[in-house]
């Protein structure tokens, strides 16, 4: 294994390691301490760098099997990969030394903390380091991730317990120790996530702002962290690469449900709209919560220059409203709703659409209905057939939170209108949505409201719109009363046993098959069953072999006709 550990293939060397991993997890204790802690120095002091490579990650894992004295001179060995000639040494150390400080922590427990202890002397000085502006982008790409395990090694300390449950070395930090470690962090680990918010390289600030909520997450339990995160995040939100911003965007509402209590930045007194800020303010005191300072936020992203931003914008945003209590999402956060309902792009429209639930269960859909109504048509008559497909799927929840009532008046149309779709995946999607609307509002509003349409279909010159009539009917009539689906559609899927195309035949033999069990035993023989016998004799050999296999269904369903 320590001769694969050093071969320059990557994948060969990144197997090694994880066999090496599994063996070290078998060693006993002594041979762990001899053995292998001397393979683990050789490989640290190799002159190929390969070798060094793979010494950062058995050092990181082993840390805690280590002697006293094999702790102290390991992590010197870590401290010279850190500082390596090789950029490849250091971005794969830069990579594992949250592990290692994770390691650190769990063993050593609060010592490791103190003012001598290890992570302050010799952890701090490599997170600093290799987060400096000198190194490549490669190895700042690690900023972000280290900086999270910082922080979650400093909330177990705080709890006593690592993320599985187990209880830390040394015990809990009392207060005094939990001053004294925030202090550290505020001074030293802070400044370096902030660092990344400003980095040269974009793929740096794309990193933190796709990782900013488990930052926040990890440090949400640290007394004054959030009054620097959270400007930090919303500068990503203000960064000049849309990509960076829409990684933001993402993590908006995962941000927003840190319970600390943050300051509201500064506000201009005189000028237009709420979102401008300057250093002077009347209230630098008032605090609020991570929610209702970036609200302020949203609306200027509906305005983002970016598609792709407003787009992801539109995802998280509802996501919002459970967090911020109802007076404040009809305050804050509906009139940006309401922008983004009637934004140019049409995957930003089908977005909000699709995310409503969260905002209909704090404040209801009436607010937003006469704003939906229009979203909605324009995103059913979309050129792309993507687009009217996922619009589809969603009105059956959109039926739930409108009403009986403003659907039937205003949408109800628009669903039948969709069976006529040239798309044959829009023209199925149609029919399933009409079974689901079925669902929701009953037999009657299907009576009303969807059966007069389908039964004008059946007439229509194109044999493709007669047979989703007939996918529509049989459908409808799983979700249906029996004597509802007996009276009002069963008579129109056998009249339509007459078509002159075969397709649509079997499909009618198809569809009594699946309306057989709703319908009844008695139903079943004196009508669904004289029609299949007519059409096990058709010429067409399809509509012949779909028709036994209708009789072979009822006669397992109701056993031999009487």
């Amino acid at each position: 294994l320590e001769l694969l550990l050093a071969v320059e293939e990557s994948t060969v060397r990144d197997e090694a390691t994880e066999s090496t991993l599994i063996v070290a997890d078998a060693l006993p204790q002594e041979s762990f301490q001899n053995q292998y802690a001397e393979m683990m120095s050789r490989l640290a002091t190799r002159e190929w760098f390969t070798a060094r490579v793979s010494a950062c990650a058995l050092i990181a894992k082993g840390f805690g099997r280590l002697t006293s004295d094999q702790q102290e001179s390991h992590l010197q060995h870590y401290a010279s990969l850190c500082r390596d000639d090789a950029p490849m040494v250091r971005r794969v150390a830069a990579h594992h030394l949250g592990t290692l400080l994770q390691n650190v922590v769990k063993t050593i427990g609060p010592r490791s903390v103190g003012q001598d202890g290890m992570v302050t002397t010799s952890l701090l000085t490599l997170y600093e380091e290799l987060a400096a502006n000198d190194q490549p982008d490669s190895v700042r790409l690690q900023t972000t991730e280290n900086c999270i395990a910082f922080g979650k090694a400093m909330t177990s300390l705080a709890k006593g317990t690592d993320e599985d449950g187990n209880e830390i070395m040394g015990g809990t930090l009392d207060d005094d120790f939990i001053r004294e470690g925030s202090g550290i962090l505020v001074k030293r680990i802070l400044p370096l996530i902030v660092s990344t918010i400003d980095d040269r390289s974009w793929r740096v600030r794309w990193t933190a702002a796709s990782k900013f909520a488990e930052v926040v997450k990890s440090f949400a339990d640290l007394p004054d962290a959030m009054d620097s995160l959270v400007p930090a995040y919303e500068k990503l939100l203000q960064d000049p690469e849309a990509e960076v911003r829409t990684a933001a965007t993402f993590n908006l509402a995962d941000v927003a449900k840190c319970k600390a209590k943050v300051h509201l930045p500064p506000r201009v007194r005189g000028l237009d709209g709420p979102d401008t800020f300057s250093p002077q303010t009347t209230d630098d005191n008032e605090l609020v919560s991570v929610a209702e300072r970036l609200v302020q936020r949203v609306t200027n992203l509906t305005e983002d220059d970016s598609e792709n931003v407003r787009a992801a914008l539109a995802m998280v945003a509802t996501e919002l409203a459970p967090i911020l209590g109802k007076d404040a999402t009809i305050h804050h956060l509906v009139p940006p709703v309401l922008l983004l309902l009637r934004d140019a792009t049409s995957e930003v429209r089908l977005n909000i659409i699709s995310s409503l639930s969260a905002l209909n269960e704090v404040i209801g859909v009436d607010l937003l209905s006469q704003s939906l109504l229009p979203a909605i048509i324009d995103l059913a008559q979309d050129g792309k057939w993507r687009i009217r497909l996922a619009i589809i799927q969603h009105i059956p929840l959109l039926a739930k939170q409108l009403g009986k009532d403003f659907f039937s008046e205003k949408l109800s149309s628009l669903c039948v209108t969709w069976l006529g779709d040239d798309i044959s995946s829009i023209r199925q999607a149609a029919a399933t949505n009409l079974k689901e609307l079925t669902a929701v509002f009953g037999s009657e509003f299907a009576i009303n409201f969807l059966l007069p349409s389908i039964a004008d279909i059946r007439q229509h010159n194109s044999y493709l719109r007669r047979l989703t009539a007939v996918r529509a009917c049989a459908l409808m009539a799983t979700e249906m009363e029996p004597q509802t689906a007996r009276t009002e559609l069963l008579p129109m899927v056998l009249e339509m046993a007459n078509d002159a195309v075969p397709n649509i035949r079997f499909n009618v033999a198809k569809g009594l098959q699946m309306m057989a069990p709703i319908c009844g035993r008695e139903v079943c023989d004196s009508q669904i069953r004289p029609v299949l016998a007519l059409l096990v004799e058709d010429p067409d050999r399809d509509v012949r072999f779909f028709a036994v296999e209708a009789i072979k269904s009822l006669d397992k369903e109701f056993g031999g006709a009487k």
